[in-house]
């Protein structure tokens, strides 16, 4: 893998069915699972593929947030 920096550039080819296989030291350094199922983006000429988290790998994520400036309706209008 090479290493820029924060970036990591790995290449992957497109097979004849469509498919890319993730390469090695990808799946390894962000813990990839087989039958993980994934979100793709698509903004311009790039391609992100996101890991789709369960809603049990979220819970808790917004705990002891500041609820106390909350708009509300009233607010909006």
């Amino acid at each position: 893998m090479i290493d820029k920096g924060n970036v990591k550039m790995e290449t992957a080819t497109l097979s004849s069915k469509y498919q890319i296989l993730i390469p090695k030291a990808v799946r390894e350094a962000l813990e990839l699972k087989a039958g993980q199922r994934f979100t793709f983006v698509v903004k311009d000429n790039l391609i992100q593929l996101l890991p789709k988290q369960n809603i049990e790998d979220v819970r808790g994520i917004l705990r002891g947030a500041d609820t106390s400036n909350i708009r509300d309706r009233q607010d909006r209008l």
